[in-house]
């Protein structure tokens, strides 16, 4: 594992990741495939056609199905989508705080029902890193706690300090499975995350004492969960400067093509959203001059391509107006060539913000593309 840090332009970083299933060129946007898929029928060759670097499977998703020690069995998560490419597994941790209506956290770990069956889990920070091991990922994120954004400064205060004790934990126990014979990726790498709400000293108190660990890579979570956008940046104005500017910064869950804007400018260079296949299954769709909803009237005998000059698969081959007609008859390939569409967009955007950092440029590339997507539609 090696990260390069090629240039930076104020805060902002262009960088190059080295991994055991390839490198990966950063800023980098990460697409989101929760069970090992990518919502609206996005095959792997699809991934690789448009861009792609680095798919995001989600670790609790997989264990309550199909189950991970059924996908080791199987060879591991990369052989079981035919995936080549860099995987990035979260540690659960949010599903098991945002999706289980009835918990119980103690030191050990979280007891909870799954919204599968309902039948009682347990995950700490060792069944975390077990069930990660067992998928194979490239990187694992370390299991934590992710308090609302606006909880009570108390309540994310002893938040914050079990998330640092699981973190030891995560490190123990992935160095014990990648020393396993029967482990499939023993260059396994594990990313801390740093937590504290909107609260700036604890983020940042976090933050130093997270980065004496010497992780592979670090991520910013908690953020995009119900505090505003200002809060946000505020946060990463504040935090950023005390993770290591030699380690790759993750901002978890964000966000839209300027919330990417605006942390690249701050230090973040990796990044995950279901926006573009959650709005693409939709039918809002992605453009250099803002936010399309092709349901609407205007897009039925509309014969141009969602964005001209755009690559994507869609644009190559389809007008607005079928893709709409698609959508308004409920076929799948209208979500389907939306999601390519939006996926296309997000990983071209991450190519043109490296191409402007190597270049020197990327403070007016910034501000060219934030004006172009505020303009509305030509």
């Amino acid at each position: 594992m090696k990260y390069e840090l090629l240039k930076t332009e104020g805060r902002a970083k262009r960088g190059r990741f080295h991994t055991v299933h390839g490198v990966i060129e950063t800023p980098v946007f990460m697409n989101v495939g929760t069970v090992a898929a990518i919502k609206g029928a996005v095959s792997t060759d699809d991934l690789r056609a448009i861009k792609c670097q680095v798919e995001l499977s989600n670790t609790y998703h997989l264990h309550v199905r199909t189950g991970d020690k059924t996908i080791k069995e199987l060879g591991g998560l990369h052989k079981f989508m035919n995936w080549d490419r860099p995987i990035l597994t979260d540690s659960g941790g949010f599903q098991v705080f945002s999706l289980a209506g009835i918990r119980k956290i103690k030191e050990e770990g979280v007891t909870f029902n799954s919204h599968i069956d309902g039948r009682k889990i347990f995950m700490g920070p060792e069944e975390s890193m077990q069930i990660q091991s067992n998928l194979g990922s490239t990187i694992a994120m370390a299991f934590d706690e992710c308090p609302p954004a606006l909880a009570e400064r108390k309540y994310v205060e002893d938040s914050v300090a079990r998330t640092t004790r699981w973190l030891h934990r995560c490190k123990e126990e992935m160095a014990r499975l990648n020393g396993l014979d029967d482990t499939i990726n023993k260059e396994q790498l594990l990313f801390g995350i740093n937590q504290g709400a909107i609260y700036n000293d604890i983020r940042i108190e976090h933050a130093k004492i997270i980065s004496e660990l010497d992780l592979p890579g670090y991520a910013v979570g908690g953020l995009a969960v119900g505090e505003s956008h200002e809060q946000m940046y505020d946060v990463l104005d504040n935090v950023v400067p005390y993770l290591p500017q030699n380690k790759p910064t993750y901002l978890m869950g964000v966000g839209t093509p300027a919330n990417i804007l605006e942390a690249v400018d701050r230090g973040v260079d990796f990044f995950d959203c279901v926006y573009p296949s959650r709005n693409g299954r939709h039918g809002h769709v992605y453009t250099n001059h803002g936010k399309l909803n092709l349901f609407n009237q205007k897009f039925e005998k509309d014969m141009r391509p969602i964005e001209e000059g755009c690559g994507c698969p869609t644009c190559k081959s389809y007008s607005r107006a079928y893709v709409r007609h698609l959508l308004k008859a409920k076929e799948m390939l209208g979500m389907r060539l939306c999601v390519l569409h939006n996926l296309y967009f997000y990983n071209t955007m991450m190519e043109e913000i490296r191409a402007a950092l190597d270049a020197g440029e990327f403070a007016a590339y910034k501000k060219r593309k934030l004006e172009s997507m505020e303009s509305g539609e030509e």
